[in-house]
């Protein structure tokens, strides 16, 4: 169902919305929800209602309104006003809102965090070039941040410290996915790696969509590589700041990513011929490992 389209359906109970949001989950999550399981059962259900929400907000540029820009904006509009109704209670324009409402509300989560995730999906509408790191570090903030930002509050935190250092977490999953896309990013208008980088280490914008792997460009995934295990590095004592029963979960999602950053090196930064991920049973190890020895 598209979110501009959405009709005024048979309302859905909260209890019905939560298993509407974990099939969602369920069949699209990958690395987040293999997390969501080492949680307890109403901080898993939150995890799914907030994830069918940024889903939702992902699929928005997927449908074929996005091949029309204006058409898009229209669809983006359409669904902050739907938000923007959900966050007042009125959960009839679909079945995620009621599950997301109770959540929201549950876990008393900032509602300036959605419209900033939206933010984050209109400034993809446009072919995207990042001049500094400072114009990627405000993408990676709206699209990446904000999620770690919303998440911990079901994770339960006491300091205001967890904050800032969610903030940093995120940024350092999105490098992560950004040097794991850097060919398709580039092919579809979106080049997210800095001009003033890709400038520094003499790698053109056409090399990204060539799949030429050169000494140059291997040495500008290198930087950023490291700027990236620069944030997990700053963003560790997270895993301290947040309730002890929420550790384990945190832990994996760290690990999962912090995996696929090891792979992406071990490959010698081999991503525009390949695209590198984390097998099933690689990830199903970690729950184990995060299950069986992680202190929570």
């Amino acid at each position: 169902m598209s979110a501009a389209t959405a009709a005024v359906l048979t309302p859905v109970s909260v209890a019905e919305s939560y298993r509407y949001c974990r099939k969602i989950a369920r069949q699209r999550a990958k690395n987040f929800y293999y997390s969501f399981l080492l949680l307890e059962k109403p901080q898993r259900d939150a995890m799914c209602a907030i994830y069918a929400f940024m889903r939702q907000c992902d699929d928005l540029s997927d449908e074929p309104a996005s091949k029309d820009k204006e058409l898009l904006r229209q669809s983006i509009r359409a669904w902050r006003m739907q938000l923007n109704r959900a966050l007042t209670g009125d959960v009839s324009d679909g079945p995620i809102w009621p599950a997301f409402y109770d959540t929201v509300q549950r876990y008393a989560i900032p509602h300036r965090f959605f419209h900033e995730m939206l933010d984050g999906i209109t400034s993809d509408i446009e072919p995207l070039r990042m001049q500094t790191f400072e114009d990627l570090y405000r993408y990676c903030y709206h699209v990446a941040s904000v999620v770690g930002m919303t998440v911990i509050h079901i994770f339960g935190f006491q300091s205001v410290r967890a904050l800032l250092l969610a903030e940093k977490c995120g940024i350092a999953f999105q490098l992560t996915n950004i040097l794991r896309d850097v060919r398709e990013d580039a092919e579809a208008g979106r080049v997210y790696l800095p001009a003033d980088d890709l400038n520094s280490f003499n790698v053109p914008v056409e090399q990204l969509r060539s799949g030429r792997e050169d000494e140059q460009f291997r040495k500008l995934m290198r930087f950023e590589a490291g700027r990236a295990r620069q944030y997990y590095a700053e963003s560790e004592p997270l895993l301290d700041l947040i309730d002890p029963r929420s550790r384990r979960s945190l832990w994996a999602l760290r690990e999962i990513y912090l995996r696929l950053l090891a792979r992406i090196e071990r490959s010698d930064y081999n991503v525009l011929r390949q695209r590198i991920a984390l097998s099933r049973p690689a990830k199903l190890a970690l729950l184990l490992r995060a299950f069986l020895t992680r202190p929570s």
